[in-house]
């Protein structure tokens, strides 16, 4: 069997997560989310925007100053202040964004000149200073073909080490991620990493076909926090991955279920209790089915063990769904013994007889 291929796991928690609407994350919250996903085996750390002042660059400074198992990087805008910005706050790696799309330039009152002159000027600029100079695509799934190939090309030849394609809106599906990244893949020679957001439900399966597609690096956000519907969620991406026989992370899954909780309880968004991975009741069931496979069989009706994520064992609901087989067992682990026949009568006593 081939060895899997190992994915970079790039968390933008405390750069787009902190974008959502509503949420800031003190100084003291920043450090400890930082050092938690250091801590799981996160390899970057996206940790904030520089050139948002004093708060943000010293935020950043301190963490920096952590030496964390993670590279620390700071995410900057296509100007040389951004870059000075983050000079100052002593880090070795940034990403700087454009916007590649017509939609996003018109916006930025820019046009496609700007975009090939800027990339000339500010890679080589920023390479003086940092090791690593990550180049990213705003608004990637809506952007030309034929300037997105230039746009990639010029960006490697100025000394980028890695492209990020970006779905800035969610609005691509799989069949057009995988033509995407393959095409990209095989135009130009440089690492790439996929950025999605969630607004129409598949950033996961959007992340994974990049991934399939040639993508080596994936951006996400704890409990996909983020503007919008969110971005490609860590522990939806590290699950998925470490379930593949074909890629693997450097993620200790077992750390999932501290973080998303960790930041659910501080952005005060509670996880829906259908919410995959980390849902209270996903682990939990009640029909009869179900339940008379998993006492036999604890991965018939479910895809991996609840403690793969750091969570106790599945658990079964007593309900009108129950079968007799779950209600003995249930019974059982309390210590009362009943035969098949009492549990049907229980069943009937408690909801009726069906039919």
């Amino acid at each position: 069997m081939d060895t899997p291929e190992n994915i970079w796991i790039i968390d933008t928690t405390l750069r787009d997560g902190a974008q959502s609407p509503g949420v800031c994350f003190r100084p003291e919250q920043r450090i400890l989310i930082a050092k938690m996903l250091a801590g799981a085996g996160v390899n970057e750390l996206e940790a904030g925007i520089p050139i948002m002042g004093p708060d943000a660059m010293r935020d950043l400074m301190v963490i920096n100053s952590l030496n964390l198992r993670s590279r620390i990087t700071g995410w900057c805008r296509a100007t040389k202040a951004d870059i000075e910005a983050a000079e100052r706050c002593g880090l070795n790696s940034i990403h700087i964004s454009f916007p590649v799309s017509e939609r996003q330039l018109n916006v930025f009152n820019k046009e496609r000149g700007w975009v090939f002159d800027t990339l000339d000027v500010l890679i080589p600029f920023a390479c003086k200073r940092f090791p690593y100079v990550s180049i990213g695509a705003q608004d990637t799934t809506r952007c030309n073909e034929d300037f997105l190939i230039k746009f990639v090309r010029l960006a490697k030849e100025n000394g980028a080490y890695r492209i990020r394609l970006a779905d800035t809106v969610g609005v691509s599906t799989p069949s057009n991620i995988y033509k995407l990244v393959s095409g990209i893949k095989a135009s130009c020679d440089i690492e790439i990493e996929f950025h999605g957001h969630n607004d129409l439900g598949m950033a996961s399966a959007n992340a994974l076909t990049a991934i399939e597609a040639g993508a080596g690096a994936i951006s996400v956000t704890v409990n996909g926090l983020g503007e919008r519907s969110g971005n490609v969620p860590f522990e939806q991406i590290a699950v998925i991955l470490h379930l593949s026989d074909k890629f693997t992370t450097s993620i200790d899954a077992g750390h999932i279920m501290n973080i998303c909780n960790y930041v659910a309880n501080t952005t005060n968004r509670p996880i829906p209790p259908d919410r995959p991975v980390t849902g209270a009741n996903i682990f939990l069931h009640e029909s009869g089915i179900h339940c008379a496979g998993l006492i036999k069989d604890p991965l018939s009706y479910q895809p991996y063990l609840p403690d793969a994520v750091g969570r106790k064992d599945f658990g079964f609901l007593l309900g009108r769904q129950s079968g007799s087989r779950a209600i003995m067992h249930m019974l059982g682990k309390a210590g009362i013994d009943i035969t098949r026949d009492e549990a049907i009568r229980l069943k009937e006593v408690l909801y009726g007889k069906e039919g």
